[in-house]
């Protein structure tokens, strides 16, 4: 079973992360800061990733800790999950529109961390959610999972829309990355023999 439970306490914040990689989109989730909840409930939703979080962070400083320590738990969670990586397709990509805004992601469970993040939100904020947060939340994740991801809004003007469009497509590279390759087998998908 591709399943992790990962907890982090640190004197900032106080986090706990369950998934299952094979599960429904099914998602529990309580950031204390409303618009996260709503992109993290797209991972689980559009990634098919069964999605417990719990945080209790220092929000009356501001989001930074809770959303980039939020990021790297999901991260530590996503590696645990996954394993040695056999059997799966390896790299994922999607591009997901809503109205006006369009991004592309792509990912690769490579082993190497690096981020390459391409986003000019039109907004400072979004709900509770400071946007320069965004790209802690992914340097985190990338950091402990392991993983090279390159996030692109190709267009956009609504940052709730641009912001939307980054997790969803988020979701659909990483489910497209993690699904099982039948012609693969058990074996890992490199040429070096391990990832």
């Amino acid at each position: 079973m591709r399943q992790a439970e990962v907890t982090r306490q640190t004197l900032e914040t106080h986090i706990r992360v369950a998934l299952n990689l094979d599960g429904s989109g099914r998602a529990s989730l309580r950031s204390g800061i409303g618009f996260l909840d709503h992109m993290l409930e797209q991972i689980a939703r559009h990634g098919l990733i069964d999605l417990e979080i719990e945080c209790s962070g220092d929000l009356h400083i501001d989001g930074h800790h809770t959303v980039e320590d939020i990021g790297i738990t999901l991260g530590q969670a996503l590696a645990r999950a996954v394993g040695d990586k056999r059997g799966i397709r390896r790299y994922g990509h999607a591009y997901v529109p809503l109205d006006e805004a369009l991004s592309r992601v792509v990912v690769d469970f490579s082993g190497r961390p690096g981020l390459h993040m391409d986003v000019k939100f039109s907004a400072a904020a979004i709900g509770q959610l400071d946007t320069q947060l965004v790209f802690e939340f992914f340097q985190g994740l990338v950091n402990h999972a392991g993983i090279t991801l390159h996030i692109d809004n190709l267009k956009g003007i609504n940052a709730h829309h641009q912001c939307e469009t980054i997790f969803k497509a988020f979701a659909r590279a990483l489910r497209a990355a993690l699904e099982p390759d039948p012609r693969l087998g058990d074996a890992v998908p490199s040429t070096k023999g391990s990832l």
